[in-house]
């Protein structure tokens, strides 16, 4: 955390300073008001009232002060803990953006979501305000133990024997609190990732009718996020009462003695006042900071969450001296290439070579490795052995952000972002005209559905698209590929969730922008391969044949019968309405 406080250096020491007068000023009002008492009461029958003017003038110009310097406190401190935090959020979140899918795929959205927002918000608590109450409530503590004993040294004795049990009542339960506290954070963000996930699949969850179904999981996740913070609060509850008990104790004690220490006449009346009213912020501070301990546990636990995040290191490392993309005809080449993720080997001994410009088709059936073939290409994924090559250079020699805007991407399932139109085309170009954005959506056979719209290219598409229909959703996302204009195109089954007019609309549409591009095709309609110039048919993670479609057909194999069987299917699919309606 110092490392993000460390630009704030000189607005916290000023905070400080602020605290430190503050502090200061309210020290001295014991100090006033037990000669205040004694100025009145030692002095019954005198009409000298200066000494009482002065007092009291004194105390009022020391409130406003100390109101002053409070106020220049609170807010120099506030801003320096939201500009920590505002910082620690923005760090996570571009961290989290270095991360490659094999992280995104072992952890849960909603976890994550939960470190960015509520961990945060913890941490930001206690930057913000706990911060300023403990460098406040130090300097009181301090000072008022000092004056105690300047005070009364032998009423200082019976006070401070209780401080030890005090400062070991707050560890020792603290402790325990911080462990609670991150059970706390754990059960929230599991139960958060349960009500996302939910959420983000209501359609399927309804469709199940399985409302109660996910509405027990998210039920059994917030009982444990209750169970633990109700823990949580009967530590600090516990803490709070030992707090009480130990103060009001030491406060009745100083009370007994000191009352006859004046009845002996070796303190005065206002001596003991002002004694009591520095007890009493002894007792007072112990107690603040009892809460802003209690807090800084809880935000230890939160912060802990944090830094696992940013202590994750990418595991695609960057070269040491980058290439740059030569410009060149996108040729991919593929040398001896395996892939495991975890302990499944996905790809083994893949070698081909693409010359630029040509569409390649990938089939197979599922689980075969089409698509994690494809992710090594913009290295979502490395190669555990072998060398995925562009123009002949290792894609591993590249910066990623070069080597990922050669390339463009249409998957399935399209994700457009909760911004109009025009903005997500732009997604790729962002200094793109509007003009060029027209004509990339022109191209893409969208220009003429945008245009239908009320707002034209500035409508709101909705979260990850839902206004639009899939047909549409789709076309926005190949006018954004066409305006980033990549060397490299992978299709990952880009019309295969579509109706037969959307289908055809997105073929024309994806020819166009396949024009001089090396192309990457993974179709589960096999129809929709058979112009490539090459198929790649991969079973098991391994290329078992290579050809046109005319020349895969023609030989006895696996191609030849996933293409029998898929048109059989679709024969007989075809002659059931028709013998229905016979």
């Amino acid at each position: 955390m110092l490392t993000y406080a460390h630009p704030y250096r000189w607005l916290f020491l000023l905070g400080v300073g602020a605290t430190l007068l503050s502090s200061g000023l309210g020290l001295v009002f014991p100090k006033l008001f037990g000669t205040l008492i004694d100025a009145s009461f030692l002095k019954v029958g005198s009409t000298d009232t200066g000494p009482l003017d002065r007092t009291v003038l004194s105390l009022l110009g020391i409130f406003a002060l100390s109101a002053l310097f409070s106020a220049a406190q609170s807010y120099l401190l506030s801003r320096v803990g939201a500009s920590v935090v505002a910082d620690l959020r923005r760090a996570l979140f571009a961290h989290l953006l270095t991360l490659s899918p094999r992280f995104f795929g072992d952890h849960k959205t909603g976890d994550l979501t939960s470190r960015l927002t509520s961990d945060v918000s913890t941490v930001q608590t206690v930057t913000s305000t706990a911060l300023a109450q403990l460098v406040s409530q130090s300097f009181t503590l301090i000072g008022s133990v000092v004056l105690l004993v300047m005070t009364s040294p032998r009423l200082s004795l019976l006070t401070l024997v209780i401080i030890p049990f005090v400062i070991g009542t707050a560890f020792t339960i603290g402790g325990r609190i911080r462990k609670v506290s991150r059970s706390v954070q754990d059960a929230v963000a599991a139960a958060n990732a349960d009500a996302e996930e939910a959420i983000s699949g209501i359609r399927v969850v309804q469709s199940f009718t399985a409302e109660g179904l996910e509405a027990r999981r998210y039920e059994r996740g917030v009982n444990l996020a209750f169970g633990a913070a109700l823990s949580r609060a009967k530590l600090q509850a516990l803490m709070a009462g030992s707090m009480s008990f130990l103060t009001f104790a030491a406060l009745s004690l100083v009370l007994w003695f000191g009352g006859r220490q004046v009845m002996s006449g070796a303190l005065t009346p206002g001596q003991l006042v002002t004694f009591l009213f520095y007890a009493v912020q002894v007792g007072g501070t112990v107690a603040g900071l009892t809460g802003v301990f209690n807090q800084v546990q809880e935000a230890l636990g939160a912060s802990s969450r944090i830094f696992e995040l940013l202590d994750e290191r990418p595991d695609l490392p960057a070269p040491l001296s980058s290439r740059q993309p030569s410009g060149r005809t996108g040729a991919v080449t593929f040398r001896n290439v395996s892939f495991q993720y975890g302990s499944a080997q996905v790809l083994k001994d893949i070698d081909f070579d693409v010359p630029g410009g040509q569409v390649v088709a990938l089939v197979g059936p599922s689980g075969a490795g089409k698509t994690s073939l494809v992710n090594l290409i913009p290295r979502f994924w490395d190669v555990s052995a072998g060398q995925v090559m562009l123009d002949g250079v290792d894609v591993r020699d590249y910066a990623l952000s070069d080597l990922r805007r050669q390339v463009g991407l249409v998957p399935q399932e399209t994700l457009l972002f909760s911004g109009t139109v025009a903005e997500n085309i732009l997604y790729g170009r962002p200094d793109a005209s509007l003009q060029e954005v027209e004509a990339a959506a022109r191209a893409a056979n969208a220009h003429t559905f945008i245009q239908e719209f009320a707002e034209g290219y500035d409508t709101v598409v909705g979260e990850r698209g839902v206004k639009l229909s899939g047909g549409q959703r789709q076309r926005v996302a190949i006018a954004r590929a066409i305006l980033k204009n990549p060397r490299i195109l992978i299709l990952d089954e880009a019309t295969s969730a579509l109706d037969n007019e959307s289908e055809a609309l997105v073929q024309v549409a994806l020819e166009r922008l396949m024009v001089g591009r090396t192309t990457f095709v993974i179709a589960h309609r096999l129809s929709t391969v058979r112009n490539a110039d090459r198929i790649l048919v991969l079973d098991r993670g391994q290329v078992v044949q290579d050809g046109t479609h005319a020349a895969l057909y023609a030989m006895p194999g696996l191609y030849r019968e996933l293409y029998d069987l898929q048109f059989r299917a679709q024969e007989e699919t075809q002659k059931a309405p028709a013998e229905a309606g016979a």
